[in-house]
């Protein structure tokens, strides 16, 4: 695996394989790598694409200095991770690398998917999420962009900055599935910030989205969201939301629509914690 920190270096090795008419794959990460990002790798290692890793802990994404102060950092361990699941090229580039001094920052009219969820309790985070990920696919120039569903929203916000930018022809967006611990909680750099404790009763997030799935038939949604939020209440968490809501808009669903998809964001103690699960 190659390392590059400079963008010109990495776009030039990059053009060189685009002559071999080689896919190229990219994964963008913050780092903390676990096997949820490494299944991204191993989805572009199976239909032998030339796999692009980037690691940049983006501050423009952040709406809580805290948070990005406590973010984890494990670069050598990444590096390890990356090598032994096959990556070909690990973008691991300084700030200013990325938000050069030529930088200008845009404003993308992302509409409602920017408002609801992720986008009410942490306003500003997916325009931080589009600056970033908008210059790193001008640097990497992909083919396919691989992407995980337990952030599922960050997911419709890519969607449509590849749609605003004209990408869409370009870049194939790929969403492979949540990866989860043999107890159900859903993978996340995150959680090694959880002690023991914490650890433990964290899994209450998947059992609240599984009681919402075997009971959505038969249940009224107030009550289904009320009984998830008294599950995850138990546990210790504080809940900034549970929804139910349509899966191609994130509005709210009515109980006769189908598509749905429950989300769920709470706290243990200061680590702050998001999953979801499709309904139907």
């Amino acid at each position: 695996m190659i390392i590059y920190k400079n963008a010109l270096q990495l776009n030039a090795h990059i053009q060189n394989i685009k002559t071999t008419e080689k896919k190229i794959g990219f994964v963008p990460t913050m780092g903390a790598l676990h096997d949820g990002h490494l299944s991204l790798i191993r989805a572009a290692s199976k239909i032998n694409a030339f796999k692009v890793c980037s690691i940049f802990v983006n501050p423009t994404q952040f709406t809580d200095q805290d948070d990005f102060d406590r973010y984890p950092k494990t670069i050598e361990k990444d590096i390890e991770m990356l090598v032994q699941a096959g990556c070909d090229v690990l973008f691991f580039p300084p700030k200013s690398e990325v938000y050069t001094q030529s930088f200008v920052s845009k404003n993308f009219p992302l509409g409602s998917v920017e408002l609801v969820l992720e986008g009410h309790f942490r306003p500003g985070h997916f325009q931080g999420v589009c600056q970033v990920v908008d210059r790193l696919l001008n640097i990497v120039q992909p083919d396919i962009l691989y992407l995980g569903q337990k952030d599922y929203q960050q997911c419709m916000v890519i969607q449509k900055l590849l749609s605003l930018t004209n990408k869409e022809s370009e870049i194939e967006l790929l969403i492979e599935p949540t990866q989860r611990e043999s107890d159900g909680l859903a993978l996340s750099s995150r959680n090694m910030r959880l002690n023991d404790g914490e650890r433990k009763n964290a899994t209450a997030i998947f059992q609240a989205l599984l009681y919402i799935k075997d009971h959505i038939d038969q249940t009224s949604f107030p009550i289904l969201k009320e009984k998830a939020f008294m599950i995850l209440k138990e546990k210790g968490f504080t809940v900034d939301y549970v929804e139910i809501a349509n899966r191609h808009t994130l509005e709210p669903a009515l109980e006769s629509q189908e598509a749905l998809i429950a989300l769920i964001a709470a706290r243990l103690g200061n680590v702050r914690l998001i999953d979801n699960m499709l309904m139907n």
